[in-house]
């Protein structure tokens, strides 16, 4: 299930009709960016190589079937992506995992924990991530390159592994990076939250699915009409005092108003980061583009656990395109901005 790489010269435009509003650009502009983690909270980075060598397989505990392990799922994402994307240059994947689950070989029962030797230990990691850029796709939106990219998570705290095997769960999206800040540009269309499984043959059917569905053309005139709509610093005040609230409203009043998945440290991230971010802070004025806005939401994004991670990132892109309807004159949102 090795992934066979496309040499640069080779490179042509993809058959899949979504591809053929981007112009092929060379890929030699991506690797001039400093690259940074697309999610930090607890998270490390592994290889691929590590996943396989040094991580055993979870099971279903009742009957001992194993689980599609995080390896797996990256190379069958691998495959699909190099099946829809054949003619373009396919990076290898950056693969980051949290929450370590930690076991030892059963000689090593009476040994203590300082005692024991490297090939006597077990590890497995709860959750995982990775994203897999596609560098010959790229568009530039207010002078950020953005790179096409895929990617997904897999978090066995969303499984019942005490049972018997089950249908298991996986999340997969396409959509763009941003290489100035490394953040993930997520649509709803190129998104999905839960894909259920029962097979290699399943998960492989549905990632495909989801690529070739993906409307890559809308989401990037959606990101791109972005910086044309502005919030003056009274607005963003309003704006980030009323996401703060938004987390305390009773229940019945909160389901009313529009859904904002960050949490109140992640709003107070976004309001330093408006007075002091490098890329996308607030103008001489105080006004604030809404594509800077964004950037600042999938930038105080990268503090999620990988479980929460892709919802937020698809969340913050509706709540962004809100605030622009807002601006236009439609009410769904304006309670955040009044």
């Amino acid at each position: 299930m090795e992934l066979q790489l496309i040499p640069k010269n080779e490179l042509q435009l993809n058959s899949v009709k979504t591809t053929s509003i981007i112009e092929n650009n060379s890929a030699s502009s991506i690797s001039e960016y400093k690259q940074k983690p697309f999610i930090e909270a607890n998270t490390k980075e592994v290889s691929l190589r590590e996943l396989k060598q040094d991580c055993i397989i979870p099971v279903f505990s009742k009957d001992n079937e194993k689980t599609i392990a995080h390896q797996e799922f990256i190379e069958i994402a691998q495959n699909c992506i190099s099946s829809v994307y054949q003619h373009h240059t396919i990076d290898m994947p950056e693969i980051r995992v949290s929450h370590q689950i930690k076991g030892r070989v059963p000689s090593a029962i009476h040994k203590s924990a300082k005692d024991l030797l490297g090939h006597e230990r077990t590890q497995y990691f709860e959750r995982m991530t990775f994203i897999i850029r596609i560098p010959s796709i790229t568009e530039d939106i207010n002078g950020n390159i953005l790179s096409l990219i895929a990617g997904g998570v897999r978090a066995y705290n969303h499984e019942n592994l005490y049972s018997k095997k089950s249908i298991e769960k996986f999340k997969f999206f396409i959509g763009f990076q941003n290489m100035v800040c490394c953040n993930l540009c997520i649509s709803t269309d190129g998104f999905s939250s839960e894909m259920r499984v029962s097979s290699y043959g399943e998960l492989k059917q549905q990632i495909v699915e989801l690529l070739k569905s993906y409307q890559m053309k809308k989401h990037l005139q959606q990101m791109q009409e972005l910086p044309n709509y502005n919030l003056s610093e009274r607005q963003f005040a309003q704006l980030i005092g009323r996401s703060r609230l938004y987390h305390y409203l009773p229940k019945k009043e909160k389901q009313a108003l529009p859904e904002l998945l960050l949490n109140d440290g992640q709003i107070s991230t976004i309001a330093k980061d408006y007075c002091q971010d490098e890329s996308f802070c607030r103008n001489e004025e105080g006004n604030i583009n809404l594509w800077n806005v964004y950037n600042l939401f999938t930038s105080a994004n990268k503090s999620s656990y990988i479980d929460t991670f892709l919802d937020r990132n698809a969340n913050v892109f509706d709540f962004t395109n809100g605030l622009k309807s807002t601006l236009n004159g439609d009410s769904g949102y304006s309670w955040f901005l009044s």
